[in-house]
Order: C-alpha cells, then sequence, then structure tokens
C-alpha cells in the first residue's frame, strides 16, 4: 500500500534539536528498513514541509519509523492511490 507522508519540522527547535534531527534523517536514509519503499521525496520550495511517497505492507510499521521523529516534526500520513488520467486507478 502506498502512503503520503507530510513533515513539518516544530517551531523554535534548538541548535542541539536540529543536529539530532539531521542526524535521525541521516541514518533513516543511510539505512532505509526492508519492507519499506521510499518512492520520492520532495520539499515545498518554501521549506515548510516534506512530503515522501512510501510504500510498505505493514502499516504498523509505519508508527515505529515515524516515533523517533516525533519530538521534532509534525506529521500527517494518509493512504494513497496511484491514478492515471482523472480519477482512473493504475
Amino acid at each position: 500500500m502506498f502512503y503520503m507522508l507530510i513533515s513539518r519540522t516544530r517551531q523554535n527547535l534548538s541548535a542541539e534539536d536540529y543536529g539530532k534531527l539531521g542526524q535521525l534523517a541521516q541514518a533513516f536514509y543511510d539505512n532505509i528498513p526492508a519492507g519499506l519503499t521510499l518512492h520520492g521525496d520532495w520539499a515545498a520550495q518554501d521549506g515548510s514541509r516534506t512530503f515522501a511517497l512510501l510504500e510498505t505492507d505493514n502499516s504498523e510499521f509505519l508508527e515505529l519509523i515515524q516515533s523517533p521523529f516525533r519530538p521534532y516534526v509534525d506529521m500527517e500520513l494518509f493512504p494513497v492511490t496511484p491514478m492515471s488520467g482523472w480519477g482512473k486507478p493504475v
């Protein structure tokens, strides 16, 4: 199943918090867990949020992935369906 993850870095993080967040992100990208496919990652041009298209068959797995980031980032996760054209699921 596909999921869209929208992440917004919390305001008023300290320099130390940003450092920890950067370390968490690098560790994730260096070791994307088996069972998860990252199809793409985008940032809003204004830097206000990021968007990631993820695929996994285990939705509970997504909470484990998100949990280390929760002190630093607000996240929204939505199941999504690939489409081809207007209203035509792939």
